[in-house]
């Protein structure tokens, strides 16, 4: 694989898991790999200590190699303002890290947003990420695995996730699984073990 981003088709990269599954960490080593002018959409917010603690930690993990960009809500809209223009050498990045899709959405949620209007920000999502300029990885938390929530709005996140996690795929030239501390290829095929030393430079890992 060509990994200059001046040269190679830009590229869309899924990386999903459990929690504290490596994914995050993965996801920001392939960013290294794919540009030099790097930027991190956060989509977390910080409703309590707790959490405003993690984003922290999380943003010393990652160092001073990525330009946040802090977008809770607005994703799609952040991803074309990042966009520029026809070229890769036009925009303000080789490569964007969006850290996390399914927090995205549940901010999307609780703000009270019906299935179908999400439904309708997955998709100017896909069509941000299709018409984009710079290799996009989306991070994501692989929420269906579990038992069936007991809860109605567990329910309706669980598939409005899985949903989504379908729309991605179909677009991602990249997808790789992160379970029991391993990263596991699925595309492009043959499924594969991606190597330890991807990332091996980051010492701590991400919130994620």
């Amino acid at each position: 694989m060509n990994d200059d981003p001046t040269s190679s088709p830009a590229r869309i990269v899924l990386v999903g898991g459990g929690a504290r599954s490596g994914k995050s960490r993965f996801a920001l080593a392939r960013a290294r790999q794919l540009g030099a002018r790097r930027v991190f959409v956060a989509t977390g917010q910080a409703l309590d200590a707790e959490m405003a603690e993690r984003i922290a930690a999380h943003a010393r993990t990652r160092g001073e190699d990525f330009r946040t960009v802090e977008e809770p809500l607005a994703l799609p809209e952040a991803l074309i303002a990042l966009g520029g223009g026809e070229r890769a050498s036009d925009t303000g990045a080789d490569v964007v890290v969006v850290d996390c899709l399914t927090l995205w959405l549940s901010n999307l949620v609780c703000r009270g947003d019906s299935e179908g209007s999400v439904a309708e920000r997955v998709h100017a999502l896909a069509a941000a990420l299709a018409r984009r300029r710079f290799h996009a990885i989306v991070v994501t938390n692989e929420v269906g695995l579990g038992i069936v929530p007991e809860a109605p709005l567990g329910r309706l996140f669980r598939d409005i996730v899985g949903r989504a996690h379908q729309r991605l795929a179909a677009l991602a030239d990249e997808i790789h699984l992160a379970i029991l501390g391993t990263i596991l290829r699925l595309r492009p095929e043959p499924i594969a073990v991606a190597p330890r030393d991807l990332d091996d430079d980051i010492e701590k890992e991400p919130a994620s």
